[in-house]
């Protein structure tokens, strides 16, 4: 029961709000504790609640157990939340937006140009959302510009996204979580998840490529 309490509660949450108590009282709690993390935090308490004792060794063992878990927990919070925080600087200060308009100069076709423009703006802010937003805004005049048909605006939109894929380094968010949950060093971060984000991005965009002289 403890481990399907915090599922409980989000999906009671979930149910509510679309209900006419949204708006009242009960709406309002179970809003609050149908969101993910609160939901956990009770499951967490209700967990040692229910693990407590009278015997003060027993005690102990439990703090230390609490202690061991929060401590990595803490320094992937820090890690990721820096992270996060240099990300938004990037793309609060326009350089990947920058970047990508003076890209559009270069003539490409609305494939390859929304890969690359996606792939410039993911490696110079870090931010994976960002980089197909922008891209996509960039990209549309040039798509419709040269009347692409419904699947080849849906291969672009797919080049856009695998651009934003790759190439996940020390300016994204998810680079660090990966580097602390998995106790990696940078240099091993760099050569598993980074490489890996690469290839995918690479192969979704080489699939969009072959597709696209079907379609």
């Amino acid at each position: 029961m403890l481990i399907l309490t915090p599922l409980l509660l989000i999906v009671t949450g979930a149910i509510i709000a679309r209900t006419n108590l949204a708006n009242g009282p009960l709406g309002m709690a179970a809003s609050i504790i149908g969101e993910p993390i609160v939901a956990l935090l009770i499951a967490c308490g209700l967990a040692v609640w229910a693990m407590r004792s009278n015997n003060g060794e027993n005690r102990k063992i439990l703090l230390k157990s609490l202690d061991k878990a929060l401590e990595p927990v803490g320094v992937v919070l820090l890690v990721t939340g820096a992270g996060g925080a240099f990300k938004q600087v990037l793309v609060d200060s326009g350089a990947g937006k920058t970047l990508a308009e003076s890209t559009l100069a270069w003539g490409l076709t609305p494939i390859v140009a929304g890969f690359l423009l996606a792939l410039l703006i993911r490696i110079a802010q870090g931010s994976a959302t960002a980089a197909m937003i922008t891209a996509a805004s960039l990209t549309y005049p040039i798509a419709n510009a040269a009347g692409l048909n419904q699947p080849q605006l849906a291969l672009v939109a797919v080049a856009i996204a695998a651009g934003a894929t790759a190439m996940s380094h020390v300016n994204d968010s998810g680079f660090w979580l990966v580097n602390r949950y998995f106790n990696l060093s940078t240099a091993e971060t760099l050569r598993t998840w980074t490489i890996a984000s690469t290839l995918t991005g690479i192969t979704g965009f080489l699939a969009v490529l072959m597709l696209s002289l079907l379609v």
